[in-house]
C-alpha cells in the first residue's frame, strides 16, 4: 500500500497506508461509548488518531504487531494533526517497509560501528581492551547495538540511535581529552561505548518504539551494571589474569551515575573525576540533539512557522527556532 507520509498531511483529505501504532488506548466518549485513541506513526512524523466507533474487543487483535494500515480523513483539532480513522486493521511489516515507518539514522551504520570499534582497539591498558573485546565480540549485542534506538521520543528515538549517540560521544571524548591530561582516556572511552548498551534490552524497536517488560521492570542503567559483572569475567578468561582492583567498581559507578541526578534516573551520583566527565559529555549531546531536533528538524514541514517551539519539558524552555546568520 503506497502510504500517505505524515509530513505532508496538511489537515485536508483522505489518509490511507500503513503506520506504527503507538501507545493506543481505549478512551470512552461522553455517551459511554468505547473509541479507539493512539498516535501514528512514520519517518517522517506522527499524528494522533481517533476512531470514534470501535469495537474494543478487537484491541489485541488490532494491536498485535504494533503495526496498523488504516483509512481515514485528516483535520485539524487545537492546531494539532488528527486523523480521524473509519477502518484500521492489523498489519505485519516487511523489513523494508519498517525503514519507512520508523525514524532511522541518516548516517551509515556499519561505517559507525567501525568507528566505534577502532576507538575500543584503540585503548591502551590490556585489561581495558581486554574488556572492550568481551562486548565487540557478543555477535547478539552488537547487532542490537547497530540498530536500537537510543530512546523512545526524546533523543536519538530512531533506527540507529544508540550507536550513533555512541559514537557521537566517544568522537567529542577523544577530541578534549588532550585538554584534560589527568582523566583516563581509557576509562572514559570504555564507559561511553557501553553507557547506554541496557537499551538494547530496554526497547523494542520490532513493533515501533516501545519498552520491554525487561526495560519496566529493571532499566537500561541497572541492566548495564549487571552485564558488566559477566563482561569482567569473559575479559579475565581471555587475559588469563584479574583485571585491575577498583577496575570493574569504577567502571560500574560511570554506568550507575551517567544521568547525573538522582532525580533523573541515576542511581549514584557521579563521584569520580571520569564519571563526571560523561555525565556532562552525555547530557551535552542529548540536550543539544532535542533542541535541533525540535527547532530546526530535517523535514522542514515538520518544524511549522512559529519563531518559538512549545515549551519542552525534557529542556524546560521553549526554543528559538531561527539562525540570525543563516541565509543572512
Amino acid at each position: 500500500m503506497s502510504s500517505t507520509k505524515v509530513s505532508e498531511m496538511t489537515g485536508q483529505g483522505f489518509v490511507h497506508g500503513v503506520y506504527a501504532l503507538v501507545n493506543p488506548q481505549i478512551g470512552t466518549t461522553r455517551n459511554g461509548e468505547p473509541f479507539l485513541k493512539c498516535l501514528l506513526r512514520d519517518a517522517t512524523g506522527e499524528a494522533i488518531g481517533r476512531k470514534w466507533r470501535f469495537n474494543s474487543a478487537t484491541m489485541p487483535e488490532i494491536t498485535s504487531t504494533g503495526f496498523v494500515g488504516i483509512e481515514g480523513e485528516q483535520e485539524m483539532y487545537q492546531d494539532k494533526l488528527q486523523i480521524k480513522i473509519t477502518d484500521v486493521w492489523m498489519h505485519q511489516p516487511s523489513t523494508e517497509e519498517l525503514t519507512e515507518l520508523l525514524p532511522s539514522t541518516r548516517k551509515n551504520i556499519e561505517a559507525m560501528f567501525a568507528e566505534v570499534t577502532a576507538l575500543i582497539q584503540s585503548l591502551e591498558h590490556p585489561g581495558a581492551k581486554a574488556l572492550g573485546a568481551a562486548y565487540l565480540d557478543d555477535a547478539d549485542m552488537m547487532r542490537n547495538f547497530k540498530v536500537a534506538p537510543a530512546a523512545m521520543q526524546i533523543h536519538h528515538a530512531w533506527i540507529g540511535g544508540l550507536l550513533e549517540h555512541s559514537l557521537q560521544l566517544m568522537k567529542l571524548a577523544d577530541a578534549m581529552l588532550p585538554n584534560y591530561p589527568r582523566l583516563n582516556r581509557d576509562i572514559i572511552l570504555l564507559s561511553l561505548f557501553i553507557h547506554d548498551m541496557g537499551k538494547v534490552e530496554e526497547l523494542r524497536w520490532d513493533r515501533g518504539f516501545e519498552y520491554t517488560r525487561e526495560g519496566n521492570l529493571i532499566g537500561h542503567i541497572a541492566r548495564g551494571a549487571m552485564w558488566l559483572e559477566g563482561k569482567a569475567k569473559v575479559a579475565e578468561k581471555n587475559l588469563g589474569e584479574t583485571l585491575p582492583d577498583g577496575f570493574l567498581t569504577v567502571m560500574q559507578h560511570i554506568v550507575l551515575s551517567h544521568h547525573g541526578l538522582l532525580e533523573h534516573g541515576a542511581a549514584k551520583l557521579p563521584s569520580t573525576p571520569e564519571a563526571i566527565f560523561v555525565s556532562q559529555l552525555d547530557n551535552l549531546d542529548a540536550h543539544t540533539q532535542t533542541a535541533l531536533d525540535c527547532a530546526r528538524p530535517w523535514e522542514q514541514a515538520v518544524a511549522g512557522n512559529e519563531a518559538f517551539t512549545d515549551r519542552l519539558w525534557s529542556l524546560n524552555t521553549k526554543l528559538y527556532r531561527k539562525d540570525p546568520l543563516k541565509n543572512a
